[in-house]
């Protein structure tokens, strides 16, 4: 049975989505940007975006009942790969050792003009 996972604390979803599905023990997050929920806009520059959309992701994965240490596999979407480090260096202030599984992507685009944009895949208790 599948449960949905919805959190005034992550932007909404801007599509026919859901922030994040519950199927058994797993959580799939949907990728979250660097939206300020309070406002529906962008954080202004490349830093701002990649904290504030880990942010979101976290309060989706909190509204679980998760927390990061929890997360299996993390999928990055960057518009130029030229950022990877500023993008490893944020992620390690919100991520712990041992770093769960990653894939780093170059995109032409994501949505709303965003530079960054997270999704994840956690494993529950």
């Amino acid at each position: 049975m599948l449960q949905i996972i919805s959190t005034e604390n992550a932007p909404a979803a801007i599509g026919p989505y859901n922030q994040a599905v519950r199927h058994a023990n797993t959580l799939y997050c949907s990728g979250q940007i660097g939206l300020i929920p309070a406002t529906g806009e962008l954080a202004d520059g490349l830093e701002a975006q990649v904290r504030q959309a880990f942010s979101n992701l976290r309060a989706v994965v909190a509204e679980a009942g998760a927390e990061f240490n929890q997360v299996v596999k993390f999928t990055l979407f960057v518009t130029d790969i030229n950022n990877f480090a500023l993008v490893n260096s944020i992620m390690s202030e919100y991520v712990a050792q041992p770093y769960p599984a990653r894939s780093c992507v170059e995109v032409s685009a994501l949505p709303k003009g965003a530079l960054f944009e997270i999704e994840a895949i956690v494993a529950l208790a």
